[in-house]
């Protein structure tokens, strides 16, 4: 089939294989969609039109992998697209805030990844605050780099509405202690907010009533008392911390240490660390 004409998944057992929900923080029909090849050729044509690049560990590098793992299982073909994909397409948009410019990207208008910036001038495609499309490449990077706080402001961006767990907790603690360079948890921080959050979680029963990553680090830029640009280092010790308080071991896809390190690659790219 060409690409011409990409057809929807049809192939193997859809029970198996790898959903948007097993690796991105979404929900309703697209958390229960295989992800398909065309869905993350997407993806990468949108990260290299706004950044120049497809981030190692990004939106479109996560669905690449996942879109393999599905083909070589057989539940989708090497043309394959989602529907909602075919019919909603991915964007990369962006909004101003607080004299910061925040940008998300999306898969059927549900938010997979995203990022902060300072400066408060709008992107191509669209005015600031206004949420559009990007359709050229937007200074990334402007004003010495991505901070501690501003990737954490991401998180609470893609990731908002994972209710804050002990993992999150060890992963806000390290960012902060980096940020500040106090050597150690402030009192009254979103690390002790964070903590105290993980604490509580697991013995509230409704999920709307439990503390989220986005109650956490919506403001985290103007909490924190210090900040710095995310260098490798930070992101590392971020990653260690979390995967150290994790069950699996692992980091959770869109939270605070994928944040960081997305930050800590552009800096690096754009020569900022």
């Amino acid at each position: 089939m060409s690409q011409d004409q990409p057809r929807t998944p049809q192939g193997g057992d859809q029970h198996y294989g790898i959903k948007y929900g097993d690796v991105f923080d979404v929900k309703e029909d697209l958390a229960s969609k295989n992800i398909a090849p065309r869905d993350a050729a997407a993806m990468q044509a949108a990260e290299n039109r706004v950044l120049g690049q497809t981030p190692r560990g990004g939106p479109a590098s996560v669905m690449q992998s996942a879109a393999d793992v599905n083909q070589s299982l057989g539940v989708v073909g090497h043309d394959d697209i989602t529907d909602i994909t075919r019919e909603q397409g991915v964007n990369i948009a962006e909004r101003a805030a607080d004299g910061r410019r925040v940008f998300a990207e999306a898969v059927g208008g549900q938010v997979v990844g995203g990022y902060a910036t300072r400066g408060g001038g709008a992107a191509a495609g669209g005015r600031a605050g206004q949420g559009q499309d990007i359709s050229s490449s937007p200074d990334i990077v402007a004003g010495g780099g991505i901070t501690i706080g501003e990737a954490l402001e991401a998180t609470a961006l893609t990731s908002g509405n994972k209710p804050v767990d002990m993992s999150d907790a060890a992963a806000i603690q390290a960012a902060e202690v980096k940020a500040t360079g106090r050597g150690q948890v402030m009192p009254g921080g979103i690390g002790a907010e964070a903590q105290a959050a993980a604490d509580l979680n697991p013995g509230i029963w409704r999920h709307e009533d439990k503390t989220k990553l986005g109650d956490v680090l919506g403001d985290a830029t103007d909490r924190l008392p210090d900040d710095k640009t995310v260098t490798r280092e930070d992101a590392k010790r971020v990653v260690a911390a979390e995967v150290r308080n994790d069950p699996n071991a692992s980091p959770h896809p869109g939270g605070v240490p994928a944040s960081m390190a997305a930050a800590a690659r552009l800096n690096q790219k754009a020569g900022s660390t």
